[in-house]
């Protein structure tokens, strides 16, 4: 009920008997204090209103605004984390209140491996999403969450989405690098440094259309009792219980890398190279960049990219001071090295 209509009905309702109230009484004192009773009652009446209309306001979402974050950080101890996540993972409660829908999870998994091996470490298990990514050597390649309902289908058709966008990613890479002008040192390094970033986004490309072993981390929903058979798993590093998660959008997940052996640190992101028989050192031939699982234990996931990603801008002319190229957004900070010359 609006606020105006319910101060119409205490008007109909309190002022007649108020009116016959004064009529009956004639000396001006008893009818002074009627008027005094009256605007004490009509005042409690605003008030009351008042108060009613705040209470019927409605409350919006009080969550807005709050992430929740599962995994590792800059500097956390791998070890440690793993021993947490065994932790809460046998502390889980059966009866825990969100037990009978599942209890969202962060599985990590030992090895990169290809959405088929999914289908035997994961594949009774109800997936939302998985974390993926190219281990170039020496390279810091961007991580992708991919959703997949399905295993390994979605996984596969997820993988074919970012080698179109890596395939992209690569030609505007080499119309950058054909657009600069000069002969100058700075020339020669924004240059090269395009020139890398092509050859790593088609190694990139190459790899998800070819189904690599690329896939180290999933998010899953299941009991705790199921939870707790699939730490058992072959594959399997860790799986990391979220009951406090009800809303996947408003949580990020950073699993730690197979990799990650000791403690999560910024990588070590160096141009690959070749090392001739004479033990010379020479630049390597555009396109020869090729995945492998050793990058040693100093790497540490990029931000996360979702499926798609905003197309890349058309080239520029030479700039003042070289950007820096690379597929990982979070490596911009890190100079990238100037190519050797043959």
């Amino acid at each position: 009920m609006r606020a105006g209509n319910l101060l119409r009905q205490l008007d109909q309702r309190l002022l007649p008997p108020l009116t016959r109230a004064v009529a009956r009484l004639g000396d001006r004192s008893a009818r002074s204090g009627v008027l005094t009773w009256a605007a004490v009652l009509s005042a409690a009446a605003v008030l009351g209103t008042a108060v009613w209309a705040v209470d019927e306001t409605p409350v919006g979402d009080r969550t807005v605004g709050e992430v929740t974050r599962v995994g590792v950080s800059d500097g956390d101890s791998v070890p440690g984390y793993l021993r947490s996540a065994a932790a809460d993972l046998a502390a889980l409660p059966g009866s825990a209140p969100a037990a009978e829908d599942g209890t969202y999870a962060l599985v990590t998994l030992d090895a990169y491996l290809p959405p088929q091996r999914l289908a035997t470490v994961l594949g009774d298990v109800p997936v939302s999403t998985v974390f993926g990514r190219v281990p170039l050597p020496g390279r810091q390649t961007e991580i992708v969450k991919i959703p997949a309902l399905r295993v390994p289908d979605d996984v596969v058709a997820g993988m074919d989405q970012v080698a179109a966008r890596k395939e992209t990613e690569a030609a505007d890479y080499r119309a950058r690098a054909a657009a600069v002008d000069g002969a100058g040192v700075g020339e020669r390094e924004l240059r090269a440094r395009y020139a890398t970033g092509a050859d790593v986004a088609a190694a990139e490309a190459a790899a998800y259309r070819a189904g690599c072993a690329c896939v180290y981390a999933a998010v899953v929903r299941a009991t705790p009792v199921v939870l707790r058979g699939v730490a058992a798993r072959p594959d399997v590093r860790a799986v990391d219980p979220a009951p406090e998660v009800y809303r996947l959008d408003r949580t990020v997940f950073t699993p730690p890398l197979p990799e990650q052996h000791d403690v999560v640190r910024p990588p070590a992101d160096t141009e690959p190279s070749t090392e001739p028989a004479g033990g010379g050192r020479s630049t390597p031939t555009p396109g020869t960049v090729a995945p492998s699982a050793s990058m040693g234990e100093s790497s540490e996931p990029a931000p996360v990219v979702t499926i798609p990603s905003p197309e890349p801008s058309a080239p520029e002319p030479t700039e003042s001071v070289p950007p820096s190229v690379t597929t990982s957004p979070d490596a911009t900070a890190t100079e990238p090295p100037t190519p050797t010359s043959s």
